[in-house]
């Protein structure tokens, strides 16, 4: 498969906006037409349309949505309406992309149908259309992502809004549902429209500004530079060991075929010469032009990660639609067939149960996530039952007063313990998301569960089967269970941590963000960004690995120098790639500069030396990956870095006999980061 053509993109993107407005003013119309928003049902509406309306209402408040001040029971349903329109839409559009790669499944029979098929069962499933038919199958063939009893999916647009939305699904050629990188975008598009209402308001950013602020589709090169320099490397030097440690290379890309997989050549993986690996601080060393050497990964080999990739533990803690969890999911079955002979369907199989995990703020781009890695392993090895899914939401919040959250606990002591554990550290969840930490004690009292988040999901699952459960108890139960997935992979450590950070500066943040990092994150509280560069080490076991998309300014910038002075004491440097600007595609200009970075969560060796890339005058998104590959590539000493003027990390010589321009000035005006 290939990217999606940048006409086709274009292509794709209108079409989700316009798909947003129709399926938002759909869902106002059919929610109003069931009296959501209204204090009592309307006289003449039946009983089943009563029941609808009490757990659309249910939904509501745990969505967030308040009563009314102007209209006593009356609701605000704008977070109900927004996932009613997403639901709607999304259910085409997975049903789709399910079609156009022939896994769109039949519930009764357990084999693929086509549109023609569905069109032939919509009457005798008391369907409308074979669109509704598509959208029903792909509901039920993606429980985990749409929920058999979400009372969203049982609401049906008006005509007039479901009829332009297929028309919209339709339209979209073949070629958008087959694409690698597709399901990456859909969510920036769906966010389009939002991100620039927030951006020209000027107003602080919140839980409900934040996601859609915060997201940027990460490229291609990026991801693979990342994950070819921490697995790949981990890989080569596990392979190289076995060697003996003399396999001899004319170059890197010898090298690099040397350790290639089916379906993962390691395209970015870069190499030194061992005899170099200990070269004068600065000292750039040229490629060899015709003579073998004994050559070694640039970025270390990660020898305290486990021996085998049965036991690496991967995640992505601010995932966004799945990129790079997609990515991981590829190299790492090409490793478990490799070390354990595995079929590719075994090996799926036990990638998605053992080594894969996901994170996300928001609940809509954590469905698309989830199904992003369904789909890259259907189209691996046709359909088949998944494992359950390592993937959750960060981003929910109880929304509901403490007493009526804890009462989903019965009598089950342990169950009310972390029920009420869960209550105090997801109040602010949708604006704090993988940033809260359930390892850290609070008011020096280490708070400790009783059921560990881990147990408390059954014990949960438990309380959702009992029969006298109304309503709202139901759905905050189904919150609860999502609340304590998430919390279990807060709360756990890893091998790798991969992700492009959210960006967000502080003076952008509203005052629960501001207060939290300011609180937690003293050294890194500028921007959000920086925060999850500390998140993202705490989320790493001893000797375990983050490797980040970052902005470029914490290298520098004098008011980071306490983050990097801590960065460089207390973690090892691997590799820093500098970006600069013009590095993402959907970006013009000198927006965003960028860095790629991989940080060892382990004190380093007082010699250290890491891998320093600087492609930053280079102008295009294409050349810069090309230079990702081929350029020089200097060896620097970490001590060193902390001996430069605010202990910047550069690839810059400082003379330290020549007193800096500090002594002699003053700056009048700064900015604000």
């Amino acid at each position: 498969m290939s990217p999606l053509p940048i006409p086709l993109r274009r292509q794709l993107e209108n079409t989700i906006r316009q798909a947003r407005k129709v399926a938002e003013g759909g869902a106002l119309q059919a929610l109003e037409a069931l009296a959501a928003h209204e204090p009592a049902p309307y006289p003449h509406m039946d009983s089943c349309q009563c029941e609808l309306r009490r757990k659309l209402r249910a939904q509501a408040r745990q969505l967030g949505d308040k009563e009314s001040l102007g209209k006593s029971g009356a609701l605000e349903i704008i977070h109900l309406v927004e996932k009613v329109a997403y639901d709607q839409w999304h259910r085409l559009l997975f049903a789709r992309f399910l079609l156009e790669n022939n896994l769109l499944i039949s519930p009764e029979h357990g084999v693929s149908v086509s549109l023609d098929d569905c069109e032939e069962l919509a009457l005798s499933l008391g369907l409308q259309d074979a669109w509704d038919v598509a959208a029903r199958f792909a509901a039920r063939e993606l429980p985990g992502i749409f929920r058999n009893d979400d009372p969203a999916g049982a609401l049906e647009l008006p005509v007039e809004n479901h009829k332009p939305l297929i028309q919209l699904v339709t339209g979209l050629v073949a070629e958008v549902f087959t694409a690698e990188d597709s399901l990456g975008w859909c969510y920036q598009f769906w966010q389009a429209e939002r991100k620039n209402e927030v951006n020209a308001a000027g107003n602080k950013i919140g839980a409900d500004e934040l996601p859609a602020v915060t997201q940027l589709f990460t490229e291609d090169y990026m991801v693979d530079f990342l994950l070819d320099n921490t697995l790949g490397a981990w890989w080569a030097g596990k392979r190289l060991k076995a060697e003996g440690g003399r396999m001899k290379f004319a170059g890197e890309e010898e090298a690099r075929q040397a350790f290639a997989l089916p379906g993962c050549p390691w395209k970015y993986l870069r190499f030194i010469e061992k005899s170099a690996a200990t070269p004068p601080a600065n000292e750039t060393k040229d490629e060899p032009d015709s003579h073998t050497s004994v050559w070694t990964p640039a970025a270390g080999t990660f020898e305290g990660w486990p021996k085998t990739a049965r036991e690496l533990k991967c995640l992505d803690p601010c995932m966004g639609s799945g990129h790079f969890v997609v990515a991981m999911f590829q190299r790492l079955v090409s490793l478990r067939m490799a070390e354990e002979n595995l079929d590719e369907a075994a090996a799926v199989a036990a990638v998605i149960r053992d080594n894969l995990f996901g994170l996300e703020i928001d609940p809509r781009c954590t469905q698309i996530g989830a199904f992003n890695l369904a789909l890259a392993a259907w189209r691996r090895i046709g359909h088949s039952t998944l494992p359950a899914m390592n993937i959750a939401c960060s981003g929910l919040a109880p929304n509901a007063p403490e007493a009526e959250w804890l009462a989903i606990a019965g009598d089950d002591y342990k169950l009310r313990n972390g029920m009420a554990r869960l209550y105090r550290l997801f109040q602010d969840a949708p604006v704090l998301g993988s940033l809260i930490n359930p390892r850290v004690a609070e008011a020096n009292v280490l708070e400790l569960l009783e059921a560990g988040f881990h147990d408390l999901q059954p014990l949960l699952e438990k309380a959702l089967a009992r029969e006298t459960m109304d309503d709202t108890t139901h759905e905050m139960a189904v919150t609860a269970c999502g609340i304590a997935k998430a919390a279990e992979l807060l709360a756990s450590q890893y091998t790798l941590v991969a992700t492009n950070v959210p960006y967000l500066g502080r003076g952008k943040q509203d005052d629960v963000l501001k207060k939290f990092c300011e609180r937690v994150h003293p050294e890194a509280k500028a921007d959000i960004a920086t925060c999850f560069i500390e998140r993202c080490l705490n989320l790493c076991l001893a000797k375990g690995n983050t490797t980040l998309v970052t902005p470029q300014n914490w290298l520098f910038l004098g008011g980071y120098k306490s983050l990097r002075q801590k960065v460089l004491v207390e973690s090892q440097l691997d590799f820093v790639a500098r970006l600069g600007a013009r590095s993402f595609g959907t970006i013009s200009g000198e927006i965003v500069n960028v860095c790629l970075v991989s940080l060892t969560q382990q004190i380093p060796a007082k010699a250290h030396l890491f891998t320093s890339i600087d492609i930053s005058e280079v102008n295009t998104l294409s050349e810069k990956s090309d230079a990702l590959v081929v350029d020089k590539h200097i060896m620097l000493t970490q001590d060193d870095q902390l001996r430069n003027p605010d202990a910047r990390i550069s690839a810059k010589i400082y003379d330290s006999e020549i007193p800096p321009l500090g002594e002699f000035s003053e700056c009048y005006m700064t900015a604000h980061i």
